[in-house]
């Protein structure tokens, strides 16, 4: 069985998608249609802006996601099941035919937008916790004062926390004391997955209530709880709680290949997830 994979942020980079806007005429649509319904020429940022015009939260995210909807598109998917690490849910949802392109789009400028606003209310980092087990992990965090918890499980030897700066910081002293081989401050503009995001969150869901959410034609594997999902109330409810909840990825991919999952492919800038499956299912 054939499992497609989608990216979030951080998988950008300058020139992103030029190639597939050059050969497949599906892609090409795919970028005219975003600066369309975006108002700002995002393909122009994509193929030549700077590191830090592509750091931009308001390009970041839309920009990752139009990326992996044209390889999407360019290679004709047919999946399986589906997953996509953070934003890359919003990517899989499409690639399910739960949401259009331009309605995901329009939703992806919207979390763009609250994450970004909540990032100034609540300013936080992130943190990337090597090679300590999990469990060990998630101790420190709920040991360590202040608001610090586990944000992204990638895969094993692989947690990022996030939270407060300070507590973070903390954080990350502790589980070096602990055995951590490295804890590394992440270059992100905010704590993402914490409930830093709740302003984000509650900002977010009332655009994903109105929007319409159909069923997908094969099963969702969400960030939330790493499991299949194929009700589009449960996958919407499941869209709003991701800002604030952890992201299950290790637990997805173990899931989908227990599923039946064999072959799978990332869809998007870059081969982060590639990397991370083969560490989890190796």
């Amino acid at each position: 069985m054939k499992a497609y994979i989608f990216p979030g942020q951080g998988s950008q980079f300058t020139g992103m998608g030029r190639d597939l806007y050059e050969s497949s005429p599906e892609a090409r649509e795919v970028f005219d249609k975003a600066a369309e319904v975006l108002g700002f020429d995002i393909v122009r940022i994509m193929f030549e802006g700077s590191d830090s015009q592509l750091r931009e939260t308001r390009v970041t995210q839309p920009a990752v996601f139009i990326h992996s909807v044209a390889a999407m598109r360019a290679c004709g998917c047919v999946p399986d099941m589906v997953a996509g690490h953070s934003l890359g849910e919003y990517s899989a949802l499409v690639a399910a035919g739960v949401l259009g392109f331009e309605d995901a789009l329009r939703l992806v400028a919207a979390r763009a937008e609250a994450m970004n606003e909540a990032c100034k209310a609540h300013p936080g980092k992130m943190a990337a916790i090597l090679m300590l087990d999990d469990e060990k992990v998630a101790g420190v965090c709920e040991q360590t004062e202040g608001i610090v918890v586990p944000a992204n499980y990638n895969c094993p030897g692989q947690l990022v926390i996030s939270g407060e700066p300070d507590a973070v910081d903390r954080a990350c002293a502790a589980a070096k004391a602990a055995g951590a081989k490295r804890a590394l401050p992440l270059p992100v503009g905010g704590a993402f997955h914490s409930p830093l995001m709740e302003p984000a969150r509650a900002a977010l869901a009332g655009a994903i209530e109105s929007t319409p959410f159909r069923a997908p034609v094969c099963p969702v594997f969400q960030n939330t709880d790493g499991l299949p999902h194929t009700d589009p109330s449960e996958i919407k409810a499941n869209l709003i709680g991701q800002l604030t909840r952890p992201v299950l990825w290790s637990q997805s991919v173990t899931n989908m290949s227990q599923a039946g999952a064999e072959d799978f492919t990332e869809l998007g800038p870059g081969a982060v997830l590639t990397n991370l499956v083969k560490r989890i299912i190796c």
